[in-house]
């Protein structure tokens, strides 16, 4: 009988899918560099989230790790570059989370804009009938500026248009597939055009604090900003400031710099909306994530291609 391949777990999995990925794999769940112990040398695959990564110094300690398989689409916590040097393959969920994310952008988007959370305490503390019903904005017509056009923010565009909202882009690129959308190849230029500014970029260094104060400035006293990317994109102090001061009139936020903490500034705001970074966690998408994580790690110890590979 073939001995079970060692799979190292950054994150837990469901225990549904543990009993999945145990069929042909033996599992453990990390714990600390120092627990690894003599079983770093045995683990040959990583499974882990998009908020965690693998971080090199876990990375360094497994000498024969072939494949990681990613419980989402978030890599800029994997070093790429060490990867590429050893020859590990790398493999994420892109593609079955897109859907749910988009939904998440359109509902932030809708609960600030039309002051859904705001109202709702309003009604919770009995001001109804004592204090004015505040009124909020229409979302039609609005002009839409999605930064980050793979996936996710075509997904989001295609929601938007039933609102009858103006709908432009920035991306690295200009994309072929989309010509009916204006591609700005400025950011500063889509956030002075745009009342609304739905965040979709992939995290690490090069969108590190994309979004400053100059950025938020030019979304405008009218400006609505949406973060379903990663909360690094976003300078967090200037974004505090900027909704504090009336510089933009609101944001809905579903990740921050360094969750699980949330800077406490943005409890006492009305004019923001805040989730726990949960634009996936939907029964459906999460099943859907953790099928993937299993079929990329069956794949590559079969000889088979990844199925959705980025290494």
């Amino acid at each position: 009988m073939a001995s079970k391949t060692d799979i190292l777990m950054i994150d837990p999995m469901p225990e549904s899918f543990n009993e999945q990925l145990g069929t042909p794999f033996r599992l453990h769940q990390f714990i600390s560099i120092e627990a690894l112990g003599p079983l770093a040398e045995r683990i040959e695959g990583v499974t882990t989230g998009g908020g965690s990564g693998l971080p090199r110094a876990i990375m360094d300690r497994l000498p024969n790790l072939k494949v990681i398989s990613v419980n989402g689409v978030g890599i800029d916590k994997i070093d790429l570059d060490e990867c590429g040097r050893r020859g590990i393959r790398l493999a994420t969920a892109q593609g079955v989370l897109s859907d749910d994310v988009a939904d998440m952008a359109i509902g932030l988007m809708l609960d600030v804009v039309r002051g859904i959370s705001c109202n709702d305490r309003f009604v919770r503390a009995g001001k109804w009938g004592h204090e004015p019903v505040v009124n909020s904005w229409t979302i039609k017509g609005k002009k839409l500026g999605i930064a980050g056009f793979g996936h996710i923010g075509k997904a989001v565009a295609k929601r938007a248009a039933s609102f009858d909202m103006a709908i432009a882009y920035f991306s690295s690129r200009q994309q072929t597939d989309t010509p009916q959308y204006p591609f700005y190849p400025e950011l500063r230029v889509l956030a002075d055009w745009a009342d609304v500014l739905v965040l979709c970029v992939s995290g690490g260094a090069r969108s590190f604090h994309m979004v400053d104060r100059s950025i938020l400035e030019a979304l405008g006293p009218k400006g609505f900003l949406i973060n379903v990317a990663r909360g690094s994109v976003v300078d967090e102090e200037a974004l505090i400031e900027a909704l504090r001061d009336n510089t933009i009139r609101g944001a809905g936020l579903d990740v921050f710099a360094n969750e699980p903490h949330v800077p406490e500034a943005f409890y006492g705001l009305d004019n923001v909306v805040l989730q726990s970074h949960r634009a996936t966690s939907t029964v459906e998408t999460r099943q859907a994530m953790g099928r993937l994580v299993f079929d990329n790690l069956a794949a590559f110890f079969q000889g088979k291609p990844l199925l959705t590979p980025v290494l």
